[in-house]
């Protein structure tokens, strides 16, 4: 798992393309869940281009800091099959 903002950065930037589940804290006791593609970085920043079938918007950003402090949960899948995770 990775430990500070610069290798979640680095890891992030090495999958972009890749099909992502994401898990945010929506408040209290309440979470929601999101799939779609990681599309880009950017210093601060990372974009996930959503399925339109389940999201009413297209587009989600998250920071850095939100993967590193548990905010978020990532899950990578790869040909449906879980093979990685950032938060857990």
């Amino acid at each position: 798992m990775a430990t500070n903002i610069m290798n979640i950065k680095s890891h992030l930037e090495n999958r972009i393309g890749s099909r992502i589940t994401l898990i945010a804290q929506a408040g209290r006791k309440k979470q929601s869940e999101r799939s779609g593609i990681l599309a880009e970085t950017y210093p601060s920043v990372f974009v996930v281009d959503l399925d339109q079938d389940e999201n009413a918007f297209e587009r989600v950003s998250y920071s850095y800091a939100d993967v590193l402090t548990n905010s978020i949960e990532l899950q990578f899948l790869e040909e449906d099959v879980l093979n990685e995770s950032f938060g857990s």
